[in-house]
C-alpha cells in the first residue's frame, strides 16, 4: 500500500531471520515492542535511513549500533504518559476501595459489603517517588482528591517541587514511614532495582499501600508480599512485574493487592498517538527534514573533531549525577583547548543526555534532554576556551549538590583519541571510564590502598585499573578503582567503615 507518498511494506510476525531479509531494501524500519532490531538487521538495512519505535521505550533497539551507521532513530515519547498516569490514578482508586476484589465476590454469587470495606483518599498522604512526566501528572489528579502530596526526588529542585505544589522529602525511607499511599514512577537502573525491598518495607506504617507503574524489578516482589502477608503494609496493586509476561508471582494469591498486566500504555488513544507520531518522525526523515523525537544524532550532524567526545561526553555526565546524588541547581559545561574553537552544543547534549538518562522515567534523546532539564530546575551553562593548562582538550563539569561541590574531567588522549578521567572532585586522576568504578576519598595516610585492594579481594572483585590523587590543598586523597564486575554494596559498606576513609561510592557507568 502507499501513504504519504511512501510504499508501505506491513509484515507481522516475522522472525529474526525473516526481518534480516525484509529490511535490505528498506528505507523505513517501524516497529513494536516484540520486534528486536540487533546490529545484524542494521547491516542488513544497508537502505535504512531511519527507525521507528511507535512507544517510548528502546529496549529493543541497538541505538548505539544505529547511530555508527548514520541510521537515525526515532520513538513516540509522549504518546503514552496521559495514559500511564490515568492507570496509577485507577490501581490506587481500585486499591482503595478493593474494587476488583469487590466485583469477583459479586459476580461468584456473594453479597460481603463488610469484607471489602475501603478508605478514603481525602486527606491521605500521597508519596510520589519519581517526579518525572508520568509522577507530576499522577499527582496533579491526585491532589483533586484532597490529597497531601510529598515525594523523593534527589534530581528535582526544590524551587520545581514548590511549583508542583509538592512537598520534596530528601531521604526515601522518611517517605515511606510518612505516606499512606506510595506511587512509584523510577527508571530501572543498578540503582532502583529491588529498591522497595525488605529494608525499606520495614519503615512503611502499616496503613501504607504501594501502587507501581514503572517498572518490574524496582520492588522484589517477595519482600512485598511478605510484607502484605504479614500486615506489615495494607496493601499493593502492580501493573510491571520483573519477569514479563508472567502468570505467577507471590502477588497473586493475596486478597490485599490487585494486579493488571502491564497495563499502563494500553489505550485506544495510546496506541493511535504512538502510531501516528511514529509516522509523522519517519516521515519528516525521510524528506531530511528536522525530526522532533530522534534519540541518536548522525553522526554527519557533527564535526569530525567534535564527533570522537559523543560517547565520552555522556559517560561523564552519567559520572557526574553518581557522584552527585542529588539535584544541582547550576551545570556548568567547560570546554577547552582546541574542542574550544567547534561548536560543542552537541556535546552539551550528550552531557543531559549522561545526566538525566539513570534518573528520569522516560528515554531521554538529543531533543528532549534541555526540556527534562528545565522541568527539573536545572540550568545548563556552556563555556567555551581555546586555551587549556594541561590538555590539548579538555571536558569538565561542575555543580553544587545541596552543599558539596561535585567536579568531574576527562580527555582523548593519543592517536586513538582512547577516553580517560583526568578529574574527579577537584582531585586529579588519570583512569580510563570503565562500567564498574569505585570512588573513595580518604585521608592522605600510609595503608589506605592495601586495606582497599584487600577488601575488594575478599568480595571477589578483580580490580582492573586504579589511580590515586590528592587535591589542591593535599589535605584528602582520592581513589579511583575500576573493577571487571560490579562491586558488592556489602564491600562498599566495609570500605566506608575503614579508619580515615570519608566517603565510597560504588558507581555504574554501564
Amino acid at each position: 500500500m502507499r501513504a504519504a507518498g511512501l510504499e508501505v511494506d506491513e509484515r507481522l510476525g516475522m522472525s529474526a531471520d525473516e526481518l534480516v531479509e525484509a529490511v535490505r531494501d528498506a528505507a523505513a524500519l517501524v516497529i513494536r515492542s516484540a520486534t528486536q532490531v540487533t546490529e545484524a538487521v542494521l547491516e542488513a538495512g544497508t537502505d535504512l535511513v531511519v527507525v521507528g519505535r511507535a512507544g517510548i521505550g528502546l529496549d529493543n533497539v541497538d541505538v548505539d549500533a544505529a547511530t555508527s551507521r548514520g541510521v537515525m532513530v526515532v520513538n513516540a515519547p509522549q504518546s503514552n504518559v496521559l495514559s500511564a498516569a490515568e492507570h496509577a490514578a485507577a490501581l490506587l482508586l481500585a486499591q482503595a476501595r478493593n474494587i476488583p476484589q469487590a466485583d469477583r465476590d459479586l459476580k461468584a454469587g456473594k453479597w460481603n459489603r463488610s469484607q471489602w470495606e475501603g478508605v478514603e483518599l481525602n486527606g491521605k498522604t500521597l508519596g510520589v517517588v519519581g517526579l518525572g512526566r508520568v509522577g507530576v501528572l499522577v499527582a496533579q489528579r491526585l491532589l483533586a482528591f484532597g490529597m497531601q502530596l510529598v515525594a523523593y526526588d534527589p534530581y528535582v529542585s526544590a524551587d520545581r517541587a514548590r511549583q508542583l505544589g509538592v512537598r520534596l522529602i530528601p531521604d526515601l525511607t522518611d517517605l515511606v514511614r510518612e505516606a499512606d499511599f506510595v506511587t512509584i514512577h523510577l527508571p530501572k537502573t543498578p540503582e532502583t532495582l529491588g529498591l522497595f525491598g525488605a529494608e525499606l518495607l520495614a519503615h512503611a506504617k502499616p496503613t501504607l499501600r504501594i501502587v507501581n507503574t514503572a517498572r518490574g524489578g524496582i520492588i522484589d516482589e517477595t519482600a512485598l508480599a511478605d510484607a502484605l502477608r504479614e500486615g506489615r503494609i495494607a496493601g499493593a496493586a502492580i501493573d510491571v512485574f520483573a519477569e514479563e509476561p508472567t502468570t505467577e508471582s507471590p502477588l497473586f494469591d493475596l486478597a490485599n493487592v490487585v494486579v493488571t498486566p502491564h497495563l499502563g500504555a494500553s489505550t485506544a488513544e495510546a496506541q493511535d498517538k504512538a502510531g501516528q507520531t511514529i509516522a509523522e518522525q519517519v516521515v519528516l526523515a525521510l524528506r531530511g527534514e528536522f525530526v522532533p523525537y530522534a534519540v541518536n544524532v548522525n553522526a554527519s550532524e557533527a564535526n569530525a573533531t567534535v564527533q570522537p567526545f559523543l560517547p565520552l561526553a555522556e559517560r561523564l555526565g552519567r559520572l557526574f549525577t553518581a557522584l552527585a546524588g542529588s539535584a544541582v541547581g547550576t551545570l556548568e559545561v567547560s570546554y577547552e583547548g582546541e574542542i574550544g574553537d567547534y561548536d560543542c552544543r552537541v556535546l552539551t547534549l550528550a552531557v543531559l543526555k549522561g545526566v538525566l538518562g539513570g534518573v528520569v522515567d522516560e528515554p531521554v534523546s538529543f531533543v528532549n534532554a534541555p526540556q527534562l532539564a528545565e522541568a527539573r530546575g536545572l540550568d545548563v551553562r556552556e563555556t567555551t576556551s581555546t586555551s587549556a593548562s594541561d590538555f590539548v582538550n579538555l571536558l569538565s563539569l561542575r555543580g553544587v549538590a545541596g552543599d558539596r561541590p561535585v567536579h568531574v574531567a576527562a580527555t582523548l588522549f593519543g592517536k586513538r583519541a582512547r577516553p580517560r578521567i583526568v578529574g574527579i572532585l577537584e582531585h586529579s586522576v588519570d583512569i580510563p571510564p570503565s562500567s564498574h568504578m569505585l570512588v573513595v576519598r580518604n585521608d592522605d595516610t600510609p595503608g589506605m590502598i592495601g586495606k582497599v585492594g584487600t577488601i575488594l579481594g575478599d568480595a571477589d572483585v578483580n580490580i582492573a585499573d586504579m589511580a590515586v590523587g590528592t587535591n589542591a590543598e593535599g589535605a584528602s586523597a582520592l581513589m579511583v578503582i575500576t573493577a571487571s564486575t560490579e562491586v558488592p554494596s556489602e564491600a562498599v559498606e566495609r570500605v566506608r567503615a575503614v579508619d580515615g576513609v570519608l566517603d565510597a561510592k560504588a558507581i555504574e557507568l554501564g
